[in-house]
């Protein structure tokens, strides 16, 4: 009795597939949201408004290498930051 050898191909099918929707549904999607941050932390100039990752809401004063420097609060109060702790760029208009 001999039995019947299966396709390589079709052993390694359901691996593939599994890497197809982790790729898809997880990789993809988070290589995507680091681009857009990076351009929005290239993009930052003076006068935009933008929320840090500790949730600080400030206006950009100052751009230097890696540093944001941001006015917060009514005052004359500044504060620098990493570029990197820039978590949001949001609109300058206000409802």
């Amino acid at each position: 009795m001999q039995g019947t050898e299966a396709n390589p191909i079709v052993a390694f099918f359901p691996l593939i597939l599994m890497f197809g929707v982790f790729y898809f549904l997880l990789i993809r999607p988070q290589q995507k949201k680091e681009k857009e941050k990076k351009a929005l932390i290239q993009n930052l100039k003076k006068g935009d408004n933008v929320v840090t990752s500790g949730g600080i809401l400030g206006t950009v004063v100052g751009v230097k290498d890696d540093i944001v420097v941001l006015k917060v609060g009514d005052g004359d109060t500044k504060i620098e930051f990493l570029k990197s702790a820039i978590n949001n760029k949001i609109d300058s208009q206000k409802s």
